[in-house]
C-alpha cells in the first residue's frame, strides 16, 4: 500500500507491462478524515461520471452518506485505478448549496415551492403549447450524464408521445462528431476499438485527444506500456505541448483549422509508400479510387505550408504510422470541435481501412466521447437520433420503432432528421420553440456566444424548465427548477466510450425533496395522461430496471444489443461490453471483425451527408454506391476557416477542458482538492509571444474576439506560437455572485460543422494585450499538465493534507 497525492501524481505509480500481457491491478482509494475501510458500513457499485472512460468503482458509505471511493479491481475498464475527478468528485454531493425543493418564477424572481405546483406550471404551459402551436414548440435539450433508462424514457416521451423533433443532448457539443464519423465509415454508430488494444498496439496515434487530461486512466495504461519492454511508438496531433506530446514519437503542432490538409498529407504518403492492404480494400471497402485521387494534391510539402509544421515530422508520422504491424487510433475534441470537424475525424477511419487495421487485437480506432454517458444518449434517441441505432430515413425502422412503443407510425416525427442543439436554441431565439425544458447541463456557460445564449435565454416567451442538482448559471435563469437527484442517489446502467456497460446502484437517498430525473420524467408523463393506441400509460415502464427491460426490447437486432445484459448480470463483477446478446453473452470486445460492417442499405442507422455542404444523400443514391454494405471510404478537400487570424486579430484561439475540472465545474468546484489545483481561469501564451508582447507569467491580460473579452492571468507555455488556450470551465457567476468576466465562451463564434452541426470552439481570431503587471504571482494553472511553465519559476501543483489517496499494487494488502 503507497499512499500518494493524485494531485501531484494524476497518473500514479507505474505498474510496466509488455504487448500482449495483461495490465497489471492497482486498486486506488480514498476515504473521508477518519474514515477506514474497516469503518464503512457498505460498499455500493458503481463506476465514474466525470468523464467518459467508465472508470469501474465502489462507493463508501457510512451513516447513510458518502464518504469515499475506491477503484473495482475486477473491472476492464481500470483494473482498479481511478482518476483525481473520480477521487475527490463524490464531495460534491453533499455540498450545502445542493438543489432540495423546486422553484418556480414569480414577479421576476426564483422562488421555492412543492412539486405539485410546480410540475402543474410545466403541464399547464405543455397543454397550452400543444393545443395552439403544435409539438413543435417544445423542446428538450439533455446531458451527456444522465443514466441509460433516463434518456430513453426522455426519448420516448419527446419523440412519441409529445411528437417534437427538437430533441438534442449537450454531447452535441462534445460526442456528435464521433457518431457521425462512425456512420459515415462504418454505416452506423459504435466505437470499432476497445481498450484492450493499448495492451497490443505498436503504434498508438492521438489526433486531437489530449487523453493524459480527458482520460487519466487510459492515459496511465498508455504509461505502463511505455515503461514496459517493447513501448509503442506515440504519434501526437496537437497544437499544445500536452503530456502525450512530451511522451510522443514525433508530435505534430498543426494550426488550428488545418487538421483535413494534415490528414490528407498522412494519407498522401500512405498510399504513396504502398502500405496498403489492397486486399482488404478490395474484399470490404468502397471509395478508395476518389481517396487517393483526393490525396494526391497533399504532398507533406503542401501540408507543411498550411499546417505551419516541419514537412520532416510529417514523413517521420506517416511512416510510424504506415508501417505499424497493431495501430490504435483516437480522437477527441481537438479535431470535434475544430473547422471540417467530420472530414477529419473520418480520414482517421480511412488510415484504418485502407491499412486493414480493425477487428485484431491493437488494431482499432476509438472516436472518443467527452462524457459519461454520451454514448447512450446516442444510443437511447435523446441526442439528435432515433432510439437503437435506428435510421430516421428508413420508413421500415420508424415502424420498428412505433411497433415498439405501440405509437402509430406517423406520431414518431421523421420528416427530417431530430434538430440539432445549435438549431433547437435558434428556434427558441426566432419564436418557434417556445418551451426548452434543459436537463443536467449548463448552456449559459458551455454553449459558443454567451451573450447570445444569455439573451434567448432571458426570453419572455420562452418558458424554460431546468433540472439539476445545483443553481447553475442557466438555472438562474429558469422559470422552474426541479431538482434532482445526483449519481450515487438513484440506481441506472450507463456505457462508456468503449460500449462498456456498468450499472450504478443507489448508495444513498437523495437531500431534501430531489428525485431522480427518471421519475421526474415519468411524472411528466403520467400528470400530461400520455397513452399509447391502446389507451394504456406512456410510457408503461414504472422504475429503473423495467425501462432498461424495456430498452433491451429496443435494442434487440440492432447493433447496440443489450439483449444478453440485465441489472443481476452486471452486478458484482465488470462492466461488459455491447453487443451483447444470445451470440455474444459475455458481450463484444472489438467490432468488425473479418470485414463485417452494419452497413447494409437496409440495416445502417444513416445513409451518410457531404463532407463539405453537409447535404444528406438520398437512399437511393447510398444504395447505389454501397448495396454490399461494405465500409465507406470518404474523400475530403480541405478548406481554411470561416474564421481566421488577421492584423486586428492575430491569434488563432482554442479553448477545451483541463484535468482537474469537468465542463462547467458544477461538481468539480465544490470539491476542495479539485478547485485549489485550478482555481481560476487563465490563458496560455507561447514563450516568443509572450516576450514579442513584453507579458510574464502571470501578468494580466485581456483575450478579446470579435464577440467579447475575457481577463485573466497569463500562464507563459509550451504552446506553438500563434495560438491561445483557454479553459472553458469558469462561468460568468462564481460563489460571489459577481460577474468576473472570464468563460472562455465569451470569445467563441456561433459556427458549427455542417456534417455533424458540432460547434467549433478551436477556430476563433483572437487578440491579446498585457493589462498590467502580476499582482498575485503565477497564474493559477496547473504544473502538471499542458498548462506547464515554461521557466521552472512557478510552485509546483500539489494536493495538499486533504488530498492522500491510497494505491495497493498487485499482491499487496
Amino acid at each position: 500500500m503507497v499512499a500518494v497525492d493524485p494531485i501531484a501524481q494524476p497518473w500514479g505509480m507505474r505498474t510496466p507491462y509488455e504487448p500482449g500481457q495483461p495490465w497489471p491491478e492497482r486498486v486506488d482509494h480514498f476515504l473521508a478524515e477518519g474514515i477506514t475501510p474497516e469503518s464503512v458500513d457498505r460498499w455500493v457499485q458503481s463506476a465514474a461520471v466525470l468523464h467518459s472512460n467508465g472508470d469501474g468503482l465502489d462507493i463508501a458509505v457510512k451513516d447513510g452518506r458518502i464518504v469515499g471511493v475506491r477503484g473495482r479491481a475486477v473491472d476492464r475498464v481500470n483494473h482498479g485505478r481511478l482518476d483525481p475527478k473520480d477521487l475527490f468528485g463524490w464531495q460534491a454531493n453533499a455540498s450545502p448549496d445542493r438543489l432540495t425543493t423546486p422553484y418556480v418564477r414569480e414577479a421576476g424572481r426564483l422562488r421555492p415551492c412543492d412539486w405539485d405546483t410546480a410540475m402543474n406550471r410545466i403541464v399547464e404551459r405543455s397543454r397550452e403549447l400543444l393545443d395552439t402551436r403544435g409539438p413543435s414548440s417544445i423542446g428538450f435539450y439533455t446531458s451527456g450524464q444522465l443514466f441509460l433508462e433516463e434518456y430513453y424514457s426522455q426519448g420516448a416521451i419527446a419523440h412519441g408521445a409529445i411528437g417534437t423533433n427538437h430533441v438534442d443532448g449537450n454531447t452535441r457539443l462534445c460526442t456528435a462528431t464521433a457518431a457521425e464519423a462512425l456512420k459515415e465509415s462504418f454505416g452506423c454508430d459504435g466505437q470499432p476499438g476497445s481498450y484492450t488494444d493499448v495492451d497490443h498496439s505498436d503504434v498508438i496515434a492521438l489526433f486531437g485527444h489530449n487523453v493524459a487530461e480527458t482520460q487519466t486512466v487510459l492515459w496511465a495504461r498508455m504509461l505502463d506500456r511505455l515503461a514496459g519492454d517493447n513501448p509503442p511508438a506515440i504519434v501526437c496531433v496537437d497544437p499544445r505541448l500536452t503530456p502525450v506530446a512530451l511522451h510522443a514519437t514525433v508530435h505534430l503542432a498543426p494550426l488550428p483549422g488545418t487538421n483535413v490538409a494534415m490528414m490528407n498529407a498522412l494519407l498522401h504518403e500512405i498510399i504513396a509508400n504502398d502500405w496498403v492492404d489492397h486486399e482488404y480494400v478490395e474484399a470490404h471497402t468502397v471509395g478508395f479510387q476518389e481517396l487517393e485521387k483526393q490525396v494526391a494534391d497533399y504532398p507533406p510539402e503542401r501540408a507543411a505550408q498550411i499546417c505551419d509544421v516541419n514537412v520532416d515530422d510529417i514523413r517521420a508520422a506517416a511512416r510510424i504510422i504506415g508501417t505499424a504491424k497493431r495501430l490504435l487510433s483516437t480522437v477527441l475534441q481537438g479535431f470535434y470541435q475544430s473547422h471540417q470537424a467530420t472530414a477529419a475525424a473520418v480520414q482517421v477511419n480511412n488510415i484504418h481501412l485502407i491499412r486493414g487495421m480493425l477487428g485484431k487485437p491493437g488494431c482499432g480506432v476509438l472516436q472518443m466521447n467527452g462524457q459519461p454517458t454520451a454514448e447512450n444518449t446516442r444510443e437511447c434517441g435523446a441526442d439528435g437520433d432515433l432510439a437503437g441505432f435506428r435510421n430516421w430515413a428508413n420508413d421500415a425502422h420508424i415502424e420498428q420503432l412505433a411497433k415498439l412503443w405501440n405509437l402509430e407510425p406517423q406520431q414518431i416525427p421523421h420528416y427530417a432528421p431530430p434538430t440539432h442543439a445549435m438549431q433547437i436554441f435558434r428556434y427558441a431565439e426566432e419564436g418557434t420553440v417556445q418551451m426548452l425544458w434543459i436537463t443536467a447541463t449548463n448552456p449559459a456557460v458551455s454553449l459558443p456566444e454567451l451573450s447570445r445564449i444569455r439573451d434567448i435565454l432571458a426570453q419572455k416567451r420562452l418558458f424554460v424548465v431546468v433540472e439539476d442538482i445545483f443553481m447553475t448559471e442557466t438555472a438562474k435563469l429558469a422559470d422552474v427548477v426541479l431538482p434532482a437527484a445526483a449519481w450515487g442517489e438513484k440506481t441506472g446502467a450507463f456505457t462508456n466510450a468503449d460500449r462498456t456497460v456498468h450499472l450504478s446502484e443507489k448508495a444513498v437517498e437523495p437531500p431534501g425533496s430531489a428525485r431522480s430525473d427518471l421519475e421526474i420524467f415519468l411524472d411528466y408523463a403520467r400528470r400530461m395522461d400520455f397513452r399509447d393506441k391502446d389507451g394504456q400509460p406512456f410510457p408503461p415502464w414504472t422504475d429503473a430496471e423495467s425501462a432498461f427491460e424495456a430498452w433491451k426490447k429496443c435494442s434487440a437486432g440492432r447493433p447496440c444489443d443489450y439483449t444478453g445484459l440485465s441489472y443481476d448480470k452486471l452486478r458484482g463483477g465488470s462492466g461488459i461490453q455491447w453487443p451483447c446478446n444470445a451470440d455474444r453473452p459475455d458481450g463484444t470486445e472489438r467490432l468488425y471483425a473479418g470485414g463485417k460492417f452494419w452497413a447494409d442499405p437496409d440495416y445502417c442507422e444513416a445513409y451518410g451527408k457531404d463532407l463539405i455542404t453537409g447535404a444528406p444523400l438520398e437512399p437511393t443514391e447510398y444504395r447505389a454506391m454501397n448495396p454490399s454494405g461494405k465500409a465507406i471510404i470518404k474523400a475530403a478537400q480541405y478548406l481554411p476557416p470561416h474564421e481566421r487570424p488577421s492584423s486586428g486579430y492575430p491569434f488563432a484561439l482554442i479553448t477545451g477542458r483541463t484535468l482537474y475540472h469537468f465542463h462547467t465545474r458544477t461538481k468539480t468546484a465544490r470539491a476542495p482538492q479539485l478547485q485549489r489545483a485550478a482555481p481560476q481561469v487563465w490563458v496560455e501564451v507561447s514563450e516568443g509571444d509572450a516576450r514579442r508582447l513584453g507579458i510574464r507569467e502571470g501578468d494580466l491580460v485581456e483575450v478579446s474576439t470579435p464577440r467579447g473579452c475575457i481577463i485573466c492571468a497569463a500562464r507563459v507555455s509550451g504552446i506553438r506560437d500563434g495560438v491561445l488556450f483557454v479553459p472553458f470551465h469558469y462561468g460568468y457567476w462564481d460563489t460571489d455572485g459577481h460577474d468576473h468576466h472570464r468563460a472562455g465562451n465569451e470569445l467563441t463564434l456561433t459556427d458549427w460543422d455542417p456534417v455533424s452541426k458540432q460547434p467549433i470552439f478551436k477556430t476563433a481570431a483572437a487578440q491579446l494585450r498585457r493589462r498590467g503587471a502580476t499582482t498575485n504571482g503565477p497564474a493559477a494553472a496547473p504544473t502538471t499538465t499542458a498548462s506547464a511553465p515554461v521557466n521552472g519559476q512557478v510552485p509546483a501543483t500539489v494536493g495538499g493534507a486533504d488530498a492522500t489517496a491510497t494505491e495497493v499494487m498487485a499482491g499487496q494488502s
